[in-house]
């Protein structure tokens, strides 16, 4: 079981030209929208709930991003981890632990 809320920032972040702050993600929070199987979600886009606007690389503003996915029909969702996360599984707040992170893997 996951916990409630579940952010990821990656640990070991790729320098950008224009100096932006870093960004971190939510991939799990309760009260966003858990996207299934039958969900046919045709426009979905990041949204930056700092600068409260789409996120659109690196476009959004100055200061920390907070990313969240969010979907035309449902509002915001719930996302699976991305692989890039996988690879760096202590940029997670808070620390999956090893049951965690093997059923995330599995997912």
């Amino acid at each position: 079981m996951l916990p409630p809320r579940l952010l990821w920032r990656d640990p070991r972040p790729i320098p950008r030209f224009n100096r932006q702050e870093p960004v971190t993600m939510i991939v799990r929070d309760p009260g966003f929208h858990e996207p299934g199987g039958g969900d046919d979600c045709t426009s979905v886009w990041y949204v930056c709930r700092t600068h409260d606007r789409a996120y659109r690389h690196e476009a959004c503003g100055e200061g920390d991003h907070l990313i969240a996915l969010h979907c035309a029909e449902h509002g915001a969702e719930n996302m699976w981890p991305d692989p890039r996360m996988l690879m760096f599984p202590e940029g997670f707040a808070p620390p999956l632990s090893e049951a965690q992170l093997s059923w995330v893997r599995s997912s």
